[in-house]
């Protein structure tokens, strides 16, 4: 009987070696690679978690890669419970010989936090287990309330970020008055300037109700009307999948700060949908998209502004959100002219029939809410001398305020045509006075601010000759190319949208036979219930155009801008530049 046990016993302790061999294994593998591979304490989790409430909740099957920690053992042991220590031996092999007598072991005691594990009695009962390969354990279990989730994969250095979470829950009460948010951050600190969001957003409801609002009832406002429209943008432009390792509330931050700084460098209100889609689209970008964007600059540097090809037809509408008007925000170049304040005219117009304010008047709609943005540029050219700056702004915010429109406008110096193509990205329509129409000439066409806005700009362009119009009517210059197409996108939503007659026109030059163009625009009007008057001509196309339009009394002309390569266009001409340089109506540039 006794060299049964003996052997047994022999047997067991050659188990516990190999245990020991494989804890220091784990231990080299550990400061290879950083893995951390500690016990967590429990005190120091039932500390930073402020858990208090203990539940008993009986016998239980656990999980044993869900138990993390210990009581008071946590340095004696490794994570997956092989023992550090060679003073063990005896007691780990007692241990091992019970688990194969008939009567067995009694249960472990645990504590359950969320939903990890931590040994409270049975530490060799749970190494030997996981030597032998078994994948659950008997254990009484006793749940620790806690406000945070904890999972298995916690590690120590995540118990800080997990205190700071629970602070900020019982500061906000948001864990009970919005149980469903998920408000768990990666960074330390996080949660402090999660605070101060709700603390100003405090600040200004109370200025509005004229009274103290407590924290806990501003935090779950703040939630509702702050928080949650951002974090719908979040998820509408897929910035979760872009930044993998980051939480929605840390990409709410990251929005928040990011649109700050926009607003910061470009000098207007900028929308969270803005700045969310800014983000996915600039930030942290992929190696192919880097090296994109340096060959971009790196043409940008030798090819002259002219001769540049631009974004491709439509472009510019895969920035559009889900908003009701296509044109919601309107740069207006204003260059301090008499003349250039018609362009603020016209987008009012645009502006009052995309907010349909046109049945009684602009003016008179001044205190009626408005989705439309203007958005002023003056750009001093560079060794230009600065005006009245101040003026200019003033008189610009002032006649939008009147006419019931929120208005901004920045002054910034450099390359005028250049600043606006820049400023086009935060837009969905630039309208500006055709003072200076691309010339005749090449040469004239290569120095042409405004052929280099048509080439480069990323949406479309109102030009406004002469004095703003009423825009009640629309001719549309169709010949079927990707340009003209997004020409019919936009007549199409003008026809519905302002309620106004439109006029097709398909233009044939010599033998061109252009009746399944115009063919191919009658089905697309059709589909969507349009009505149009359909005009199908010979001659000279830019003479066409302009005789159509004064024919039918159009006071809006819509072209696809430039379709022909730049050099060919600069070379040869375009019926484009000859309706921008003889027309007395708006004319709209698509592309």
């Amino acid at each position: 009987m006794r060299e049964n046990y003996d052997g047994d016993f022999a047997a067991a302790a050659r188990d516990f070696t190999r245990a020991r061999r494989a804890a220091e294994m784990e231990r080299l593998l550990a400061r290879l690679t950083g893995r951390a591979i500690d016990l967590i304490s429990y005190e120091a989790v039932r500390k930073q978690l402020h858990s208090q409430r203990l539940a008993p909740r009986g016998l239980q099957d656990v999980p044993l890669e869900a138990i993390i920690g210990s009581v008071d053992r946590y340095s004696d042991f490794s994570r997956s419970f092989l023992p550090w220590h060679d003073s063990y031996k005896e007691r780990w092999a007692r241990v091992k010989m019970a688990t194969e007598d008939m009567a067995g072991l009694p249960p472990v005691e645990l504590y359950k936090v969320g939903s990890a594990y931590f040994v409270k009695d049975g530490h060799h009962r749970i190494s030997v287990a996981r030597h032998l390969g078994s994948s659950n354990i008997e254990a009484y279990v006793t749940e620790v309330d806690t406000p945070v989730p904890i999972t298995p994969e916690l590690r120590m250095e995540d118990l800080v970020l997990k205190g700071e979470f629970v602070s900020f829950l019982e500061a906000t009460c948001l864990h009970e008055a919005r149980p469903e948010a998920n408000l768990e951050v990666t960074a330390a600190g996080s949660y402090l300037q999660l605070e101060e969001h709700i603390a100003v957003h405090r600040y200004f409801m109370g200025e509005k109700a004229r009274q103290e609002i407590p924290f806990c009832e501003a935090a779950a406002h703040w939630y509702d009307t702050v928080y949650l429209p951002v974090a719908e943008a979040i998820r509408e432009y897929h910035l979760l999948k872009r930044f993998p390792q980051r939480t929605e509330a840390d990409l709410y931050l990251w929005v928040s700060e990011h649109r700050a700084e926009l607003q910061d460098s470009l000098g207007w209100e900028v929308g969270i949908d803005e700045a969310a889609s800014h983000l996915a689209e600039e930030g942290n970008p992929s190696a192919e998209q880097k090296l994109a964007r340096l060959g971009a600059r790196l043409l940008d540097a030798v090819v002259p502004d002219s001769l540049e090809s631009g974004p491709p037809p439509g472009r510019w509408r895969e920035n559009l959100d889900d908003h009701h008007t296509l044109f919601r925000d309107l740069l207006v170049p204003i260059s301090g002219t008499e003349e250039s304040w018609q362009a603020l005219e016209q987008a009012l117009e645009v502006a009052g029939r995309e907010n349909g304010f046109r049945e009684s008047g602009l003016r008179e709609n001044a205190g009626r809410e408005s989705s439309s943005r203007l958005r002023g540029l003056h750009v001093i050219a560079e060794g230009k001398s600065v005006g009245d700056t101040a003026a200019l702004q003033a008189r610009f915010e002032s006649t939008c305020q009147k006419a019931g429109f929120a208005g901004q406008l920045v002054i910034e110096e450099g390359n005028i045509a250049r600043a606006i193509c820049e400023r086009a990205r935060w837009a969905d329509l630039v309208i500006l006075n055709l003072a200076h129409p691309p010339g005749t000439q090449p040469l004239a066409k290569l120095s042409s601010g405004f052929r280099t806005l048509m080439r480069r700009c990323a949406c479309p362009i109102l030009a406004v000759p002469r004095q703003a119009r009423p825009l009640d009517s629309a001719l549309l210059a169709y010949d079927g190319s990707p340009k003209a197409r997004e020409g019919l996108f936009v007549a199409a939503y003008l026809a519905s949208r302002w309620s106004i007659p439109l006029v097709v026109l398909t233009v044939m030059e010599g033998d061109r036979q252009l009746s399944e163009t115009l063919l191919q625009a009658q089905n697309y009007l059709q589909v969507r219930k349009l009505h149009a008057t359909f005009v199908d001509d010979k001659g000279p196309v830019g003479e066409t155009i302009l005789r159509t339009a004064h024919k039918h009394n159009c006071n809006l002309i819509i072209v696809g801008s430039y379709g022909l390569s730049p050099v060919v266009e600069v070379v040869l001409g375009s019926a484009v530049d000859q309706v921008l340089c003889e027309s007395t109506r708006p004319v709209l540039i698509c592309r």
